[in-house]
């Protein structure tokens, strides 16, 4: 019977997603005082002090542990993976919880983004796991099946921006206004072409507004959204700025402010955005900042 009732479960998890909600996602999020952000709490506690005994008491006997592709995790591996941060330098974590979902089948499923800080031979460090964990209803509450990615050092977006790209912009009009104000500027124009329904355009934003990154953004570059659509809107712009659409996007241009195409991503560079560093955009950034000011 238990075999059955984790096949059901695992079906339910797989209908899941793991990454943002989409623009209409509107489920309430966990208060502060709800049970999900008290069980939580209990496992962010055994986390951040690394202690695997404490861990393993807060999952199932035989809970069902799952990556981003589907694979099944083991529970020693699990455990591992969440203990060991602590002898790598974590020194804080932090817990979004993006949604909670009704009980379903025994299981009330929660959706969470966690921030960790790590003291590394490298400096300091912020990684971030998307995560959904279901913990069995009842009087002792235990973890049944997880969800989860790997370390990620790009905050990842919890909802999807509607406006992000605007459907009923003149691009044409916005490329030639930045062009205007770039050269008096002294900065390059950055066009990102993708869509609102394109996550890691959605990370990349994200990253663009990282401490890190955003001085040197704002000093160098103007940044001008492309939308495409389905791969069907100013396909011209696309291809006036030599972009091969089909590596994916969000893919990026670097324009001069006489007009000159200065870089044109041809190899998907930014497509999977969410599996890059803040140290990756920022050597972009820098590579094709202007050379004279």
């Amino acid at each position: 019977m238990r075999r059955l009732w984790l096949a059901g479960l695992i079906a339910l998890f797989l209908a899941m997603p793991i990454w943002a909600e989409g623009p209409t996602g509107t489920a309430p999020n966990a208060t502060p005082n709800s049970t999900a952000a008290v069980l939580l709490e209990n496992w962010r506690k055994a986390v951040l002090a690394g202690d695997a005994d404490a861990l393993r008491r807060l999952y199932a006997a035989q809970p069902q542990v799952l990556d981003p592709r589907k694979e099944p995790i083991r529970l020693d591996d699990e455990i591992q993976f969440w203990a060991s941060r602590k002898k790598e330098g974590l020194t804080g974590m932090e817990m979004e919880i993006v949604k909670v979902d009704p009980p379903e089948k025994g299981i009330q499923a929660v959706r969470f983004e966690a921030e960790l800080k790590s003291n590394t031979p490298a400096g300091p460090r912020t990684h971030y796991v998307v995560a959904v964990q279901g913990w069995e209803t009842g009087a002792s509450p235990k973890i049944a099946v997880e969800m989860r990615t790997g370390l990620l050092r790009l905050k990842q977006p919890t909802r999807l921006n509607p406006k992000l790209y605007d459907p009923q912009a003149d691009a044409k009009l916005e490329i030639k206004e930045a062009l205007e104000r770039a050269a008096p500027e002294h900065k390059n124009v950055l066009l990102v072409f993708g869509g609102n329904w394109c996550y890691d355009c959605h990370v990349l934003d994200l990253a663009f507004h990282h401490p890190e990154v955003q001085p040197i953004l704002d000093a160098h570059y103007i940044v001008v959204h492309v939308d495409v659509g389905e791969f069907d809107k100013n396909l011209d712009l696309v291809e006036k700025y030599e972009l091969p659409l089909k590596k994916g996007v969000p893919a990026l241009a670097v324009v001069a402010p006489d007009g000159k195409l200065v870089f044109s991503q041809r190899n998907g560079e930014f497509e999977s955005a969410r599996s890059l560093a803040p140290e990756d955009v920022i050597a972009f950034l820098e590579k094709w900042e202007p050379k004279t000011r």
